[in-house]
């Protein structure tokens, strides 16, 4: 990537750096790449630094709060005291018909640049990261727009609360490296780059990220909890299901920090060098993630409430029952599913990158349905409240 640009063009940068980078007075080097970027969208604001960025955490989906809301990942930003990590979260379209493209930290030969996300008709490059969620390195498989409305994809999203679903079951591409990586070239990066159908994405009009999506970088960079000097790499609050909403229902912390994380002072400036001099990483102090769901910790019966009324308390014990039987059949059938799809992959001798990108998958459904069952327990436990304590319990509006 070419950094020299000239003294009209990085005036014109200047005057479209977004009120985020203002408030939080971000020390580093802000270039702006017009439209003779094949990757960026028109007047990108890119950020350099030399330590790359942190692997991303492990978390799970919020529930979509509505119809008309796409998921946009979290990432790591950059500010006056390293990274921070900018929850992944639900946001209102700018425009039925608009997608998000992600953006992306990148490996330019000297520095780690910052890609700009934005909102366009396709999804553009990304870096090959593999955020999750339907954004599995290259393009989006979470839902598409029909007609106005979007249909979202339950086989990667939890999505609940909408109208329109399908399930399509995501075979992730076998150039796909299904890691948590968080960062494109150099060593350790994805190797992805922008295929020609891309780079005439990169071309199309574009929308800047919404004002409910600064806020929500705002936010992030005024909270010292996320950032990476202070979580270690495991996020209190990883996403959450309305920008900026950093507390309440649906908020979700990081569930570890991804087993590659080291510290900065050893992730170095992405050179062979940098990574001669960085240690092993010390994996024993991160649990491991469950992947299939025969990892799942057994079921925890609740407590079963006592309102002093025997028939309520025999009915909501009955439910109890019939809902863990429930849920211990999908995860029975989900288990040998899985099976099989390992059987199959064997009788294929399929290679290493196989094997984990299944992995992924595997551990992505397992996420998927445990989220689903802590809800639906979240559900009837709401419902076994006596009705006084039901109103008690609300939030105020």
């Amino acid at each position: 990537m070419d950094l020299k640009i000239s003294q009209s063009k990085l005036d014109q940068a200047k005057r479209g750096i977004c009120g985020a980078c203002r408030i939080l007075g971000l020390s580093i080097i802000v270039i702006a790449i017009m439209m003779s970027a094949p990757v960026s969208s028109p007047a990108a604001i890119i950020f350099s630094i030399g330590i790359a960025p942190p692997p991303l955490p492990v978390y799970v989906q919020p529930a979509c709060p509505g119809d008309g809301y796409i998921w946009t990942p979290g990432y790591w930003a950059y500010g006056d005291d390293g990274y921070f990590w900018v929850p992944g979260t639900w946001v209102l379209a700018p425009e039925p018909g608009y997608l998000w493209t992600p953006g992306y930290w990148g490996w330019n030969g000297s520095l780690f640049v910052f890609h700009q996300g934005y909102w366009g008709l396709h999804v553009g490059f990304y870096g090959g990261v593999n955020y999750g969620f339907g954004y599995f390195g290259a393009g989006y498989e979470g839902g598409y727009w029909n007609k106005g409305a979007f249909f979202y994809n339950r086989a990667v999203n939890n999505v609940t609360n909408v109208r329109n679903v399908y399930n399509k079951t995501v075979v992730i591409n076998n150039n796909t490296t299904v890691n948590n990586v968080s960062y494109n070239g150099g060593q350790g990066g994805t190797a992805a780059r922008p295929t020609a159908q891309e780079e005439e994405f990169a071309h199309e009009r574009h929308i800047d990220p919404t004002p409910a999506q600064t806020q929500n970088v705002q936010t992030a960079g005024t909270n010292r909890q996320l950032y990476e000097s202070t979580n270690h790499g495991r996020p209190p609050i990883a996403a959450t299901p309305r920008p900026a909403q950093f507390s309440g229902n649906g908020v979700v912390a990081a569930n570890a920090a991804a087993i590659s994380s080291k510290p900065p002072t050893t992730r170095g400036d992405g050179s062979a060098e940098a990574a001669a001099r960085t240690p092993e990483t010390n994996t024993a102090e991160h649990a491991r993630e469950p992947i299939h769901p025969s990892d799942l910790p057994a079921a925890q019966r609740p407590a079963l409430p006592n309102t002093g009324n025997a028939k309520l308390d025999e009915k909501y014990e009955k439910q109890q029952e019939k809902l863990l039987a429930k849920q211990q059949q999908e995860n029975e059938k989900l288990q040998r599913q899985q099976d099989q799809e390992h059987q199959r992959l064997a009788k294929q001798n399929a290679n290493e990158a196989a094997k984990q990108q299944l992995e992924q998958k595997h551990q992505q459904e397992t996420q998927h349905l445990a989220q689903q069952h802590a809800q639906e327990q979240e559900r009837l436990q709401e419902r076994q409240r006596p009705p006084t304590n039901r109103a008690q319990a609300r939030p105020p509006r």
